[in-house]
């Protein structure tokens, strides 16, 4: 097997088990996907659109550490070359980004208040992880490259230029 074909593969399992249980499986949990009353049009609305948007961040985002990485997202398996491209251009952090997004949306789609506080604190458990693991593990096994790539692009809030 081919070291892209590898890296699909475990990038493949990694979105099912990461981001598959964070914003899937534990949303189900704690709603059983069931609409809390009324949900009106404005908040049904702009929950699809946020699911969308983080769908449509999250996938490519995956597809980029296989096709420029060669590698996968999990600390495990880490990629050959540090991801720049694609919308790493614009922020250091999009996959985390598109996982709030799709909770978020589930908690307006769903008019579901727990899912908003499970958001906060997915947020919250995703700095701290940053923070004190991910970056300090970046800056060791990238180098020069990373400390570039951290001064350039925002971790949180994207550059739009």
């Amino acid at each position: 097997m081919s070291p892209r074909a590898r890296a699909a593969a475990g990038s493949l399992v990694f979105l099912l088990v990461a981001p598959g249980v964070v914003a899937g499986v534990l949303p189900y949990l704690l709603t059983g996907w069931d609409r809390d009353g009324d949900v009106s049009t404005v908040a049904a609305v702009s929950g699809w659109l946020l699911v969308a948007a983080g769908l449509a961040v999250l996938l490519p985002a995956f597809a980029r550490f296989v096709v420029e990485g060669i590698g996968t997202p999990a600390p495990v398996a880490p990629t050959e070359r540090l991801v720049v491209g694609g919308l790493y251009r614009f922020v250091r952090n999009p996959m985390y980004l598109a996982v709030a997004a799709l909770i978020v949306g589930q908690a307006l789609l769903l008019g579901r208040p727990a899912l908003l506080l499970y958001a906060a604190a997915f947020g919250a458990a995703v700095v701290a992880f940053v923070r004190g693991y991910e970056e300090p593990a970046l800056a060791r096994r990238y180098g020069a490259e990373y400390d570039e790539s951290r001064r350039a692009v925002p971790g949180w809030w994207p550059r739009l230029r």
